[in-house]
């Protein structure tokens, strides 16, 4: 399986959001990171946050969707609507789901207060593709292609997640 976080500038959300999937998912699973107007780097704070959870940097690049030739089975934004940040449009065949976070590259304050808000997108992040990798290794009837009902709105309330230990109770009961 092919999954691909697509955000705006690609220089922090779905940077991580790629690292922290391939750090955690099983073979023959795959993630990708994508903008519609790429920064052209990669944010140092994202970097160093990855890299000081274990998690490899090597590859990672900020890069264009138009860029991508592959096709996907899951395709997530991580733009934040709250801030009426226009997410990307993907246009291709795949599940698409929305995991809006805020965007730790416009955070402002001293440099602990900036490294606080990128550790909260991160665990945002890792908590809700925990979620998702529990869904699909638990098996979900159609994955990706013909979901029931029932499992797209599982799917779907991914994206509020937040890391609390009883939402993921709540999840898990669902």
């Amino acid at each position: 399986m092919k999954i691909l976080f697509l955000c705006t500038g690609n220089s922090c959300r779905s940077i991580m959001a790629e690292a922290v999937y391939n750090h955690l998912a099983p073979s023959g699973m795959k993630a990708f990171s994508a903008g519609s107007r790429p920064a052209g780097y990669v944010h140092p704070r994202a970097l160093r946050l990855l890299a000081s959870e274990g998690i490899s940097t090597e590859g990672l690049a900020s890069k264009s969707q138009t860029a991508l030739t592959q096709d996907f089975d899951v395709v997530v934004t991580v733009c934040d609507n709250a801030q009426r940040e226009g997410c990307p449009v993907y246009l291709g065949q795949a599940l698409k789901l929305h995991w809006g976070v805020p965007d730790p590259a416009c955070a402002t304050g001293t440099d602990d207060q900036v490294d606080s808000v990128f550790r909260e997108v991160y665990r945002i992040l890792r908590f809700r593709i925990e979620a998702f990798l529990a869904l699909v290794r638990e098996g979900i009837p159609g994955f990706p292609d013909r979901l029931a009902t029932r499992e797209r709105e599982r799917l779907d309330r991914i994206g509020s997640l937040f890391p609390d230990p009883n939402q993921a109770n709540q999840m898990a009961d669902k």
